[in-house]
């Protein structure tokens, strides 16, 4: 699966102001909420904040993977944000955030959600492509960088 088929320019914004973690999740609900009707966002919201209650989706190096299992219509759903100041958000390496790659998969995709998730993970090790996302410096360069093929 390629990051192009999760996400969208709507569903990507660039330096975005949030104080704290939950504030992050908020955003990235109503985001991903704007673009699909069918979801609701606070019952993302809350989705992501249960989620995260479970541990920490920080994965290090200043990026988070906020991911949960929704009512998505049978897609796998994508938003991803850089944030104008990094913020605490648990993370496993202790550093702050601030490249943050929501994702959302149908309920009963268990697979699809593991594979996905080790392909977002695996791409955002790669410090050439991390470097690309902050060095954008608007939304649909954001986009492009995200949705850009590895070389």
């Amino acid at each position: 699966m390629q990051i192009e088929s999760l996400l969208t320019q709507q569903r990507t914004l660039c330096h975005v102001t949030c104080s704290s973690k939950k504030r992050a999740l908020e955003v990235l609900a109503s985001l991903i909420a704007e673009g699909s009707p069918d979801i609701n966002a606070d019952e993302l919201f809350q989705q992501l904040v249960a989620r995260e209650r479970l541990g920490s989706t920080g994965i290090g190096e200043g990026i988070a993977i906020p991911h949960c299992r929704f009512k998505t219509a049978g897609a796998t759903i994508g938003a991803l944000m850089t944030l104008a100041k990094p913020i605490d958000f648990d993370s496993v390496d202790s550093r702050p955030v601030d490249i943050i790659f929501a994702m959302l998969v149908p309920e009963n995709a268990e697979n699809e959600h593991l594979q996905t998730l080790a392909m977002l993970a695996e791409r955002l090790q790669n410090p050439h492509f991390v470097q690309s996302l902050r060095r954008a410096e608007t939304g649909d360069e954001l986009y492009r960088a995200a949705i850009e093929v590895e070389l």
